[in-house]
């Protein structure tokens, strides 16, 4: 095979956790592992997502790990600029994108709306897409099965296997072939937690020449799953029994069905009082119901609990808000309560209301279960800035902040050296994403520490070439 044949370039999720995309030329084809929306500084945000760092209508195929929208929301702009390919993706994944991008294609059109009121016509800011484009992305899907092996190109195999994040996420393995020489590529994409409720435990990873790996948790250890819930039981009690809200900043699909998995099971066992739990959000019911629809993906436990008792998630207890009004009216209850809704780093979405109207006040907490990445209002809050802006609002936090980063779905620290060292000492290089950079550095000090060699921590735009 001729030198450079193969390039790996990094645009996205590089030393940062938003944004994932990755571009890989083989020969005169191109392939995108990954086409998510940057989350960070409105202003950075809007121009890394309205431009891409190569032509749209250039890649000839994308292979999505999982329905994230830091992973798969910039799909629809993608379509709109110009690519016309396929995307390759799991079954439950597809189903979840419908989702999950409509409900994006919603907010983006929503925040133009906001921006231009106070902006002539001729300065109006355009939606990065609309229905129409999710529409057409939705045309472009191909579901494949875990562990089915599929050839998006004649020169080009490709297998999914089980990373255990969220409904639907893939580990991805790709096989280059030019002139009977085989080239490899790992993409853990997010990778999950063994142990965790619902979900099976993620696969191993197949060994290839590059490994290209999240790093989000390096250099920090979750607590043990049943030690954080626990945790979050006695949180929620204290709370509750000063007469304050709990509110749970959330991401719609995969925590928000965690979170209800375990606090249904908190009552149950009566570390925590019966109470009302609201879920506000439409795209929190969507995705629930897209996991009714796939226990396929789920572990053997829940399996069996589900046979003894089918509210594992839902229940009379559970109320799911579609209604603007009725995310309105929820502040207005006096009663104690717990109100899980979007986005979980407090960026956009209901919770923002929620939070404007109760994080004043002491009584209240606000559970902070995902992870926060820097500027985001969910970090300011967990490093307890004294004023922090809440849409049109300065307000100085005064309710009870609980990090609870054990909850987290993602690998810690040791969980991806577990699943990393079997396979990097033959590995020809291995790429740290999806971290800040001091949590890359953490994972890489540690597997060169085991006399792992060619670890790299990629920044935006570089490349590899083979």
């Amino acid at each position: 095979m001729a030198t450079s044949d193969l390039c790996i370039t990094f645009h996205g999720a590089a030393r940062t956790v938003t944004g994932s995309m990755h571009h890989i030329r083989f020969r005169n084809r191109h392939y995108l592992l990954d086409c998510g929306l940057y989350q960070g500084r409105r202003s950075e945000a809007r121009e890394r997502n309205t431009t891409f760092p190569f032509r749209p209508k250039d890649v000839d195929v994308v292979i999505l790990s999982h329905a994230h929208i830091d992973h798969c929301g910039n799909l629809p702009n993608l379509v709109k600029q110009g690519f016309a390919g396929p995307i390759y993706c799991t079954p439950a994944t597809r189903d979840l994108i419908a989702v999950m991008l409509a409900d994006s294609a919603k907010i983006q059109e929503e925040d133009a709306a906001f921006l231009n009121r106070k902006k002539p016509k001729d300065q109006a800011i355009q939606p990065l897409y609309n229905a129409i484009d999710v529409r057409n992305t939705l045309r472009r899907c191909q579901a494949i099965p875990y562990h089915q092996t599929f050839h998006p190109e004649h020169d080009l195999e490709v297998r999914f296997t089980d990373a255990g994040h969220i409904l639907g996420s893939a580990i991805t393995h790709l096989r280059f072939t030019a002139n009977g020489t085989h080239h490899t590529v790992t993409f853990t994409g997010d990778l999950g937690r063994p142990g965790m409720p619902i979900l099976r435990d993620p696969e191993p990873l197949p060994e290839a020449d590059w490994v290209i790996t999240e790093s989000t948790y390096g250099g920090r250890l979750h607590e043990p799953p049943e030690k954080s819930i626990d945790a979050l039981g006695v949180a929620v009690k204290r709370i509750l029994s000063r007469g304050g809200k709990v509110l749970i900043p959330a991401f719609s699909l995969g925590r928000t069905q965690s979170l209800l998995y375990d606090l249904q099971g908190l009552i149950r066992q009566g570390a925590v009082p019966a109470t009302s739990i609201f879920v506000d959000s439409p795209l929190a019911l969507a995705s629930t119901n897209v996991y009714a629809m796939h226990s396929d993906c789920f572990d053997d436990e829940t399996m069996d609990l589900l046979e003894a008792d089918a509210d594992l998630i839902s229940g009379n207890n559970v109320y799911y808000l579609q209604r603007a009004i009725d995310s309105m009216t929820l502040n207005e209850r006096l009663d104690p309560c717990i109100i899980i809704a979007a986005s979980g780093m407090c960026e956009a979405g209901r919770i923002l209301h929620h939070l404007k109207h109760h994080v004043g006040d002491p009584k209240n907490g606000v559970l902070i279960v995902s992870y926060q990445a820097e500027h985001t209002l969910g970090w300011k809050l967990v490093k307890r800035w004294p004023v922090v802006r809440i849409l049109d609002r300065e307000i100085e936090p005064k309710a009870e902040v609980v990090p609870l980063p054990g909850l987290s779905s993602h690998a810690d620290h040791q969980d991806l050296l577990n699943a990393l060292l079997p396979i990097a000492g033959r590995a020809k290089g291995l790429f740290l994403v999806h971290g800040e950079l001091r949590s890359a550095e953490a994972l890489a000090e540690a597997l060169k520490e085991q006399s792992i060699p060619h670890v790299h921590i990629p920044e935006p735009g570089f490349k590899i070439e083979v």
